[in-house]
């Protein structure tokens, strides 16, 4: 991965034009007015910045100068530091507030509740299917390799993992589920290495470092994987333990003097847990479950539907860069908070462009049924079914995983399932052990027809 290019140092330019006596340049600086984002609104890294044509007939170099003391105006520090000692900063951007605005209007207001999950009867099911796409992402982007398909239904069906790849998912999809009994919980270290015991269990090269900080033995670093570049060189192993500390203290801070927007709060812990690497492993899925722990404690009740991780999937090196752009330029959170918003804000799109989808399936297949003697006879589980097999989705369903994947009881899937299969003759059942397994036919669209 290539690096961002380091800013100039500001001081040196201003040393330089003073030790010329540059009173004209020195002038120009002080008189030049520029935001804090270029004229198209846009918060730039020196990084690109220096691409961008200056205003004021200003060098690049002076460009940065002017646009940083500008920035400076705006800085909001936090109560939490580098290695050095220096704090963690970040500037409140207009369209940053722009899409808090939106935030607090899509995730937590109930105003624009969609309907599919305003629904108690559809609610849980879609949020089983929204915990199940984030555990895979999330391990998926920490490099597991068992394709989706094979992954839900490992987690539907309740089946016991076979590698290292499946395990992570397992474990992700457990840590999201304990999110949601934790979210009214204080942040102490204990949490959060509880959090990464549970994503990281059988899948570590030394089982005991499962929910332990790391310690002085474990030479931790990360490293771009195409080219052994180093990336990032974490605090010391000594200092985590009074670090993590700060990190809590800053969590459960109720900001009555200072008050930081919760998304934003979430996404800085996000931030920290990368920035310190607490762990020999597991520090990205850790980082991604505080954050969506956050979230669900401050009342952002959506953030449970969507996956973040699917949309940082599609570009990883962009994620990886905007911790980069933040460590490079004065801890300067602001690249990391737009990165992240314009990810979620892509995560809750998606979630509704999916309920919409789902919606009008259904809609379609009740259409299909009608003047049947299915119409008005079966329920929204039953008819899930019906539409996931007339689009040729999976060749059979167990009693489990209709459980599972409609968060249901045992009684009420087996009802469902036998229902379909001896009342109407839609499913095929066969034994299987103790049990029975449902086999859906590939006549399904004409067993439906037939009973017009």
């Amino acid at each position: 991965m290539k690096l961002p290019v380091n800013p100039p140092d500001n001081q040196s330019l201003l040393d330089e034009l003073v030790k010329r006596g540059d009173i004209a340049g020195l002038s120009k600086l002080m008189n030049a007015e520029t935001g804090i984002c270029d004229e198209k609104g846009r918060y730039l890294h020196w990084d690109k910045l220096r691409f961008v044509a200056p205003p004021y007939d200003l060098s690049s170099e002076e460009y940065w100068f002017v646009t940083k003391q500008a920035r400076r105006q705006f800085y909001r520090s936090v109560s939490l530091v580098d290695k050095q000692g220096s704090p963690m900063q970040f500037c409140l951007t207009d369209s940053l507030l722009q899409s808090l605005h939106w935030l607090d209007q899509h995730a937590a207001g109930q105003l624009s509740m969609p309907q599919p999950i305003a629904n108690q009867h559809t609610r849980d099911a879609y949020l089983v299917s929204s915990l199940i796409e984030e555990a895979i992402n999330s391990s998926q982007l920490e490099g597991a390799s068992t394709t989706r398909d094979v992954a839900r239904s490992m987690l539907k069906q309740k089946r016991a993992p076979q590698d290292i790849s499946e395990q992570m998912i397992v474990n992700n999809y457990r840590a999201m589920q304990e999110i949601r009994d934790l979210k009214d919980e204080a942040l102490t270290p204990q949490l959060i290495c509880h959090l990464h015991s549970v994503l990281t269990d059988r899948t570590l090269e030394r089982a005991d470092k499962a929910g332990k900080l790391r310690s002085t033995e474990d030479l931790v670093r990360v490293v771009d994987n195409r080219d052994a570049q180093v990336l990032h060189v974490p605090p010391d192993a000594e200092s985590l333990p009074e670090r993590i500390q700060c990190l809590c203290d800053f969590a459960n801070h109720d900001g009555e003097k200072a008050f930081i927007h919760p998304v934003i709060k979430a996404m800085i812990l996000h931030f920290m847990i990368g920035y310190e690497h607490p762990f020999v492993d597991g520090n990205g899925r850790t980082a991604r479950a505080l954050f969506y722990w956050y979230m669900a404690k401050c009342g952002y009740w959506l953030i449970e539907f969507v996956s973040i991780s699917k949309i940082i999937k599609l570009a990883p090196a962009q994620y990886s860069k905007a911790f980069l752009l933040t460590e490079s330029d004065d801890n300067d959170l602001t690249y990391f908070l737009i990165h992240q918003t314009e990810v979620l804000q892509k995560s809750i799109d998606e979630l509704f462009a999916y309920l919409q989808r789902k919606s009008e399936e259904l809609i379609q297949t009740e259409q299909f049924l009608k003047g049947s003697k299915l119409q008005g006879q079966l329920n929204h589980r039953q008819l899930d079914v019906l539409r996931s097999g007339l689009k040729g989705n999976g060749t059979f369903i167990t009693i489990e995983g209709h459980r599972s994947q409609h968060a249901i009881s045992y009684q009420t899937a087996r009802t469902d399932l036998l229902g379909l299969a001896d009342k109407y003759q839609l499913l095929e059942k066969h034994k299987q052990g103790k049990g029975f397994i449902f086999v859906i036919p590939v006549d399904l669209n004409e067993r439906i027809e037939s009973l017009n």
